[in-house]
């Protein structure tokens, strides 16, 4: 799923439900973190640990921690850039070299509607309206929990650039559906903020991909090197 969303020099592995990375061992550093966490956390933590060191032999390094560094986001092996989701019954980490992109960042998330009150506090008005007018085109899909998704997205690819928080309030998200197509689509965030520095250029848009799948809804973000 998550590979659809990704240009080519990305790897991708995904794991769902019962699969075999949910027994994946962790090295001691990684057992530190989750020692004192609940089943269900060190499950999701091993899960997407076990991808991500797949994604890591695919690519041709060998296999290491990945250990949760400010703001909970993973450390990467030097000339690796990549990124990593989980939610109940799924997990999927995305890598890729950092010569071939300078950020990216992927989000998985039930296809549910947001609990009530999330969706207030995430949404600009003006995307708001983009999703009152998304719902009557495609009802079928959950455009609050995309854009959340999306959000998420964007925040994993802003960071390892500036190393700061960006707030739900300062990205303006317009996502939109493929010709002919209900469950695929695009995504165009911009920045409210000033924007990374890549390769000497400010980067004020991040843009993206979506998809609904297996009762899931998947986004990601790439920034290319300028």
């Amino acid at each position: 799923m998550i590979e659809e969303l990704l240009p080519d020099p990305v790897v991708t592995v995904e794991a769902y439900g019962n699969d075999e990375h949910a027994g994946a061992a962790l090295y001691p550093e990684e057992e530190a973190v989750v020692a004192k966490a609940v089943d269900k956390r060190r499950r999701e933590f091993a899960v997407v640990r076990s991808c991500a060191r797949r994604a890591m032999e695919k690519l041709g390094v060998p296999p290491q921690p990945v250990l949760p560094g400010e703001r909970g986001a993973p450390g990467w092996p030097a000339g690796l850039v990549g990124s990593m989701t989980h939610c109940d019954g799924y997990g999927a980490a995305a890598l890729v070299r950092a010569t071939d992109l300078a950020s990216l960042g992927i989000d998985a998330e039930p296809h549910k509607t947001l609990p009530e009150g999330v969706l207030p506090a995430v949404a600009l008005p003006a995307e708001a309206d983009r999703l009152r007018r998304l719902a009557g085109d495609h009802p079928d899909v959950h455009w609050d929990r995309l854009l959340f998704s999306a959000k998420e997205s964007v925040y994993k690819a802003w960071f390892p650039l500036t190393g700061k928080w960006l707030d739900f309030t300062e990205a303006d998200i317009d996502v939109f559906a493929d010709p002919g197509e209900r469950h695929s689509g695009g995504l165009r965030a911009r920045l409210l903020v000033p924007g990374p520095l890549v390769g000497g250029r400010r980067i004020d848009v991040f843009e993206g991909r979506w998809t609904v799948q297996r009762g899931l809804v998947a986004t990601s973000v790439t920034v290319p090197h300028t």
